[in-house]
């Protein structure tokens, strides 16, 4: 695996491959991978297909007061990681080569990215379609991959895509979880040790409340339901949402596919997940 930290090395190597007449899929990271970015990669797999991933921790998308300086970073391990999953290059810029002096171009999704995620943490999704949008015009992939956990995210990068003729298909690979049902973060690892049993109690909510509601029941309850177990396992709520699966609007309507998505502090560590409302349930 070739590791490139400057934009015309990368172009060079992805040149390299066109001309063998193998196609490209990238896989964007922040780093400090675990079993779920390895997911991402084998997704990409693909005969005649090489796999670039980036590890790049993207200030424009931390706000104020967020854990960007303690973001974890490790960048040897990770290293390892990719080189036995198979991925051939791993682009990781400075953050001077991703945003030189002068950089001055702010992308804005708007609709998918207004609530939820993009009303608890402002310009969040600005700093994310920005940045992916430079990574995407750096290694011109013909795929890229994301995780479906941070459903959102994927959202505003498949509206981004089609909105600027990106000519880019966009793989959503499912959650990957631990045995207990968390969904697979970078940021577990801030859970202490009496937190991290207290954890699963959000993938178990949204389980509980999404055959609820699949079942037919009424969501007001099954909604309040999902409030109450969190509550009770000592998270602070920042939402819990039924939404259109598409456009992430809220009272969707009959017939659309449904996702039930959440986001929650427990201690100083802010989790989120999602899981598929399945409208067959009762079937």
């Amino acid at each position: 695996m070739q590791t490139i930290r400057q934009i015309a090395m990368l172009r060079d190597a992805i040149a390299a491959f066109r001309a063998a007449g193998e196609s490209v899929a990238l896989v964007p990271t922040m780093g400090a991978l675990h079993a779920g970015h390895i997911a991402l990669i084998e997704a990409a797999k693909r005969p005649g297909r090489r796999i670039v991933a980036s590890i790049f921790v993207n200030p424009r998308q931390f706000g104020a007061g967020e854990d960007l300086a303690r973001y974890p970073r490790r960048e040897a391990t990770d290293s390892q990681m990719l080189t036995r999953a198979g991925c051939d290059v791993l682009w990781a810029p400075a953050v001077e080569e991703m945003y030189p002096n002068g950089f001055a171009t702010t992308i804005s999704v708007t609709g998918v990215s207004d609530g939820l995620d993009g009303a608890a943490r402002p310009g969040h999704f600005d700093g994310v379609a920005t940045v992916v949008a430079k990574l995407f015009n750096q290694v011109r992939p013909d795929v890229a991959v994301f995780g479906e956990k941070d459903f959102q995210q994927l959202a505003v990068i498949r509206r981004m895509v089609a909105d600027l003729d990106f000519g880019i298909e966009i793989l959503g690979v499912p959650t990957q979880r631990e045995d207990d049902g968390l969904a697979l973060s970078s940021r577990n690892i801030y859970l202490d040790e009496a937190e991290r049993p207290r954890a699963v109690a959000l993938p178990r909510a949204l389980g509980v409340a999404a055959r609820e509601i699949g079942r037919g029941g009424d969501v007001a309850t099954a909604m309040a339901g999902a409030h109450d177990m969190l509550s009770a396992a000592g998270f602070v709520i920042d939402y819990v949402a039924l939404v259109d699966a598409e456009t992430l609007t809220e009272h969707p309507e009959p017939g659309r596919p449904l996702r039930l998505l959440a986001a929650a502090r427990l201690g100083a560590t802010r989790l989120i997940d999602n899981v598929a409302v399945d409208m067959q349930a009762s079937a």
